[in-house]
């Protein structure tokens, strides 16, 4: 995020927020995760490939008996999603889409071919959309956003730990996209967070925070 807390700006050009050796991190982290997981807002707007880019972090998943990339997971509440989007189009690794119950039977007619698509509950139900998951193997999870898709994940105090780059810079308006929406977070004055490391990458900072007791158990 900007120095502010902004994930983008607030135009249609994507704002790179990282450098080079910061994307080669989350390309680490990509490649020792189960599944990745983002919004459909993200999808829509970014058209994310989702793919671990090191071709030797690849070959290192292949010789473990996994596919090069991790299982790609969106969620959406009403299945308005592109079967040309570049997360179903790209990569080997299965396609998940979480759909909210009413909206199944059109998610399934636009997208039954190119992902499997699940009954996420009306609304969607993040702890159920987890449990699915780790019932289908995936026992590390990486949450790559949007901002809604981090405010339900940290409200309901799903996730373990939290990966937060800081860019040195400023986007100074509120029309953008920012890391949180409002919420109840479990973390505040009273529960103040864990912070378990503390990196500089080039220009931008990385703070590690532990957000439950499985932090690093996996």
């Amino acid at each position: 995020m900007s120095i502010d807390g902004y994930l983008d700006g607030a135009t249609e050009k994507r704002l790179l927020l990282s450098n080079e050796a910061d994307f080669d991190r989350v390309d680490a982290v990509r490649a020792d995760s189960d599944a990745i997981l983002v919004g459909a807002g993200t999808v829509r707007r970014d058209n994310p490939r989702l793919l671990v880019r090191s071709q030797a972090r690849q070959a290192q998943r292949v010789a473990r008996g996994l596919a090069p990339s991790p299982l790609k997971v969106t969620v959406t509440r009403r299945a308005q999603l592109d079967a040309c989007a570049e997360f179903f189009t790209t990569g080997e690794s299965d396609k998940l889409v979480y759909c909210a119950s009413g909206a199944l039977p059109e998610a399934r007619l636009r997208l039954g071919e190119v992902a499997t698509v699940v009954d996420g509950g009306q609304p969607v139900d993040l702890y159920r959309v987890c449990t699915d998951l780790y019932d289908r193997g995936v026992g590390r999870l990486m949450v790559e956003g949007g901002g809604t898709i981090h405010t339900a994940f940290l409200t309901a105090d799903l996730a373990d730990e939290l990966h937060l780059v800081v860019a040195p810079f400023f986007v100074g308006d509120s029309r953008a996209k920012r890391f949180v929406g409002d919420g109840r977070f479990p973390w505040n004055p009273d529960r103040r967070a864990t912070l378990a490391e503390v990196r500089q990458i080039g220009d931008v900072v990385l703070l590690r925070y532990a957000l439950s007791a499985r932090f690093g158990s996996v």
